[in-house]
């Protein structure tokens, strides 16, 4: 069983907010846990287009989803939200997937006018999954170096941001699961 899920919702590939999350992903994974990625864009568009509930590939993810001791949700601000796509992906996921699961949230756009997304889009889909959602972190796109995947967060305050908030991640899913720290 993996301990962390990234669920990548941005149809992209190589995007900022995949980076941003790879990055809070590796830094849980130097705390000892476990990680996997799993974005959009590993899925037949057929599937979440014709919300293809039995599709293998989205039973596989529900699984994981619902194993996992915590999550990293991310995505790139589309309209005001998350990207439609995630939310194919996240419809067809089983209704408790999230049910107990710290949710970090990540989210990304253009400037600080989008800020606001996390909370008012975001949050609440995740709490509608029965999930523990932290804070998370917005991160402008010009905050994010797309030539350095190892070290992506470019802005110290936005890097401090997102390891804070990534301790905190991992405290939540130590405290739900009794996982020892890694010395």
């Amino acid at each position: 069983m993996t301990d962390i899920i990234i669920l990548s919702g941005s149809p992209s590939k190589n995007s900022r907010s995949q980076l941003a999350a790879n990055f809070a992903g590796k830094l849980a994974a130097d705390q000892g846990l476990t990680v996997k990625e799993i974005s959009v864009t590993d899925f037949a568009p057929e599937d979440l287009i014709f919300a293809r509930f039995d599709s293998p590939a989205i039973v596989e993810a529900g699984k994981a989803v619902s194993s996992a001791k915590g999550l990293i949700v991310a995505s790139p601000v589309y309209k005001a939200a998350y990207t439609g796509v995630l939310k194919a992906l996240l419809d067809l996921l089983p209704q408790n997937a999230f049910k107990n699961t710290p949710v970090l949230p990540i989210m990304t756009g253009g400037s600080p006018a989008h800020l606001l997304a996390i909370d008012y889009a975001l949050k609440p889909l995740i709490a509608n999954l029965k999930g523990e959602s932290l804070q998370g972190v917005y991160l402008c796109d010009h905050h994010i170096n797309k030539e350095n995947p190892d070290q992506p967060v470019a802005d110290e305050e936005t890097g401090v941001r997102i390891k804070t908030q990534t301790n905190q991640f991992v405290e939540a899913i130590r405290r739900n699961h009794n996982v020892s720290s890694v010395k």
